[in-house]
């Protein structure tokens, strides 16, 4: 009985695991929202007088995980069409 119940419990743990898919695409669109946000942010504060490096530097900090998401993604996106 409990010899069954292991092997059932296992076998659709791997049904579940072969179709789900990674973690990444799913949040594509958050990063690419969050990512032009980001830059149209630092684009028009980049001209007020309140831009200084210190606010340069977080800006980079924040866009630069967001950028290798984005290529993450777009790449997860190309092997998945090829």
């Amino acid at each position: 009985m409990l010899l069954s119940i292991i092997s059932s419990s296992a076998i659709s743990a791997s049904a579940i695991s072969m179709i789900t898919s990674p973690g990444l695409p799913q949040y594509g669109a958050a990063v690419v929202v969050g990512l032009i946000v980001l830059l149209s942010l630092k684009e028009v504060l980049s001209a007020s007088e309140k831009w200084n490096k210190s606010l340069n530097s977080s800006f980079n900090l924040a866009i630069l995980p967001l950028c290798f998401a984005f290529l993450a993604v777009i790449c997860f996106n190309i092997l998945a069409i090829v």
